[in-house]
């Protein structure tokens, strides 16, 4: 067969199929609902788009300073400034920029202003502790779990000092150590 046969009789079975298509009324409504179905979806989606949100304006960092329980309560994300710190195995994060988790309303909302050390360990994020928690009852595995969790917090959150112990006196940070002292201060429990 040459060429043109087939590119002629291609045409005679699209003329064909276009023929039966557009002469039964059943056929020509699909095609128009089919047509007007496929309108909107572009439309809606090159129209009705809402701008995306405006970003939070960040708050200015935190002088390190060390944290008792009490110092943390006012810093669950309901405060004026919305801040939210974080205790984990003795270090107090700055967790504001993960408030969709962190605050009100998120999933891990209990943690807020609190030590989540304990509920970390043990996958119980119904709340953190009110009262010092030493952790000495915990397991080999949920002592590994707090580490981890101590990990990610000192990659994504800025370290804004330490959770002090009951009696315990609170370190005095100068401008020049808040640079390297995250790294030093890294309490085991």
């Amino acid at each position: 067969m040459s060429t043109e046969n087939t590119t002629a009789e291609s045409g005679g079975f699209i003329a064909s199929v276009l023929t039966e298509i557009f002469t039964s009324p059943l056929q020509l409504l699909l095609v128009g609902i089919i047509t007007f179905l496929v309108y909107k979806i572009f439309k809606s989606q090159t129209h009705s788009s809402p701008p995306p949100p405006k970003p939070e304006p960040a708050l200015p960092k935190l002088k390190k300073r060390d944290f008792t329980l009490e110092d943390l309560k006012p810093f669950d994300g309901r405060g004026p400034d919305g801040r939210i710190l974080i205790a984990v195995n003795g270090k107090v994060f700055d967790v504001t920029k993960g408030r969709r988790f962190y605050g009100p309303g998120g999933p891990y909302s209990a943690f807020g202003g609190r030590d989540a050390s304990r509920g970390l360990a043990t996958f119980n994020v119904t709340g953190g502790a009110d009262s010092y928690d030493d952790l000495s009852d915990l397991n080999s595995f949920e002592m590994d779990s707090i580490r981890e969790w101590e990990m990610q917090f000192t990659e994504q959150y800025d370290y804004v000092g330490k959770l002090l112990k009951p009696g315990q006196e609170p370190t005095t940070y100068s401008d020049e150590e808040e640079e390297d002292t995250s790294a030093q201060d890294t309490p085991s429990v």
